[in-house]
């Protein structure tokens, strides 16, 4: 596999907080990749890591091929990066933004840049600070995608906007990727968003990678077991999580069980939302 983003040993603390932890990872290039974890997993501190907006305290990560800490130069005018907040100047127009841009970055590609805004209808003369949160957020996206990126990083895209918008924002990026094979990272929380676009997930918890691999292969190797309450495994397979009620026991297994065990168990294949819970959770507790 061709890792677009790569880290070996990566661990960065804040005092006495280790928000990544010896993470071991590569990301596929040519996919869109989804990372998922509960707050405080890691998430954000590894994009601004891979961007250089951060220093490792110890190993290494690389991006495109360079050392994103001591070689920045080389990696940012192939890189497309909108941060949570999605920072814009409020003062400049959407026009003047743009243009900005355009200053800015030497790939960069304004008839481009200009017809998504337009096809988002995003009104040219008006200041950034008066526009919806959705807006800014299509602005934000138009101005990373106005580099003509090779790989486009965002920390949790979608927040804070309303179901349409979110569609929008989606939909839109699929296209580029469609159109001109663009590599996509991003940062969530809400696994349909997960589960709608991303062919590649990433389960962080505790600053370290507890699952990675292909939605479709992850999806294909793990089962739900569903049957009376009893102590054990009773189908073939890893057991990554058990969740008893008074009666009746859930099981996540990785592998491939029977469609139904003597006892009445019953076993289906797992959609991704079990799958990362199933992970997540255990070694949540864990760590409480």
């Amino acid at each position: 596999m061709d890792a677009v983003v790569e880290t070996i040993g990566l661990t960065k603390r804040y005092g006495s907080v280790k928000a990544l932890d010896n993470c071991d990872l590569a990301l596929p290039l040519g996919k869109v990749t989804g990372l998922v974890g509960p707050n405080g997993a890691g998430k954000t501190t590894l994009i601004h890591l891979a961007v250089g907006l951060l220093r490792p305290t110890e190993g290494t990560v690389r991006v495109l091929g360079h050392d994103a800490t001591r070689e920045t130069l080389e990696i940012l005018p192939r890189l497309g990066f909108v941060a949570q907040d999605r920072p814009l100047y409020k003062d400049l127009t959407v026009a003047e933004t743009l243009e900005l841009g355009r200053r800015l970055n030497e790939r960069w590609d304004a008839a481009y840049a200009l017809a998504r805004a337009q096809r988002f209808g995003l009104p040219l003369s008006r200041k950034i600070g008066t526009l919806s949160t959705g807006q800014r957020a299509h602005v934000a996206t138009s101005v990373a995608l106005g580099k003509r990126p090779e790989l486009l990083l965002l920390d949790e895209p979608v927040a804070n906007l309303d179901p349409v918008a979110r569609l929008a924002l989606f939909e839109e990026l699929m296209s580029v990727v469609a159109e001109d094979g663009l590599t996509v990272v991003f940062s969530a929380n809400a696994l349909a968003d997960v589960e709608r676009v991303c062919e590649h997930v990433v389960i962080l918890v505790n600053g370290r990678p507890r699952l990675a691999g292909d939605t479709e292969d992850l999806i294909e190797s793990h089962v739900v077991a569903i049957g009376p309450r009893v102590e054990g495994s009773p189908a073939d397979g890893e057991l990554i999580e058990a969740r008893h009620a008074e009666r009746q026991t859930i099981r996540l297994l990785r592998g491939r069980g029977p469609s139904r065990v003597d006892d009445g168990t019953v076993v289906r294949p797992a959609t991704l939302e079990e799958i990362v819970l199933g992970y997540m959770r255990p070694a949540m507790e864990v760590a409480a």
